[in-house]
């Protein structure tokens, strides 16, 4: 018994606790505390199109402000909200996956595919003894199927629906977008609904980014407001 115990005791000092008490994920949980405290990042999406916004936080003087709204493809657009080095990071594995399918297939690929895709990447990160990406993205785009919207979180899981808040105050932002959310609302609409969302959340007028793709043009942009 001594030895085993021993032995345990060894191979916990070398390996990371994964699970806590109640079977939650640790390394995951931090994670997800990490994305809340990020920018408020608003996706919503009607029939005809899909939009997404993110509050652009204050900087220091003669700095210029973080991107925050992504072209991943002619018909997709990203966002998110975490740490800005593994936003980056996520970004950059959506387009590689983007372009690998259409260097493949000579096609775009659907947004349900790179959503799946980016999904499996995140979760790889909670297999192994490395740090999960500490960051939630939203996907937002169009193709034969539709206009499509989803949310990935550190864990890998995934979310398809008309409307997400994630990162700081996102659970005053949500409620926001589900009591004025309507499916008839257009773009400029959409566009004021997510800046009263951040603006709720974070009880100031907030500097927002925002892009835009609509099932007509099927063509991610940002939109100038």
């Amino acid at each position: 018994m001594g030895a085993e115990a021993g032995a345990n005791a060894g191979f916990g000092n070398r390996y990371p606790s994964f699970y806590g008490p109640q079977g939650r994920l640790i390394l995951v949980d931090s994670a997800l505390e990490a994305v809340g405290r990020g920018s408020t990042t608003i996706g919503i999406k009607t029939p005809s199109f899909a939009l997404i916004s993110s509050h652009i936080k204050p900087i220091r003087t003669l700095i210029e402000p973080t991107e925050k709204i992504f072209v991943i493809d002619n018909h997709v657009g990203a966002t998110g909200s975490g740490y800005v080095g593994d936003i980056f990071q996520l970004i950059d594995e959506l387009r590689l996956q983007a372009q690998k399918h259409k260097l493949t297939f000579e096609s775009s690929i659907d947004v349900g595919t790179l959503a799946k895709h980016i999904s499996s990447y995140l979760h790889t990160y909670t297999i192994y003894a490395v740090r999960p990406q500490a960051a939630s993205v939203i996907v937002a785009g169009a193709d034969q199927t539709g206009v499509h919207l989803y949310q990935v979180d550190p864990s890998g899981t995934f979310f398809r629906g008309a409307g997400f808040a994630i990162g700081q105050s996102s659970d005053a932002a949500i409620e926001v977008i589900q009591r004025d959310y309507s499916e008839d609302m257009n773009v400029e609409e959409a566009a004021q609904l997510s800046n009263k969302a951040i603006e709720k959340a974070l009880g100031e007028k907030p500097v927002v980014e925002t892009g835009v793709v609509t099932l007509k043009e099927q063509q991610f942009k940002k939109l100038q407001l």
